[in-house]
């Protein structure tokens, strides 16, 4: 799976790989990762997204 974001270390727009995923009581929690730079950040459903930014 791909997801579109923006990378805060590279400071650019880049295609993340979902690097792992599991069922939470929460929802889906999924790992996603930066191909330039390994950059990582956690979403879980549409609940908590550890690359938003405030």
């Amino acid at each position: 799976m791909e997801l579109d974001q923006y990378c805060p270390q590279c400071e650019a727009e880049h295609t993340f790989w979902l690097a792992a995923s599991t069922e939470l009581h929460l929802g889906t929690k999924t790992k996603w990762r930066c191909p330039e730079c390994n950059y990582g950040f956690v979403k879980i459903d549409d609940t908590v997204d550890t690359g938003a930014t405030a």
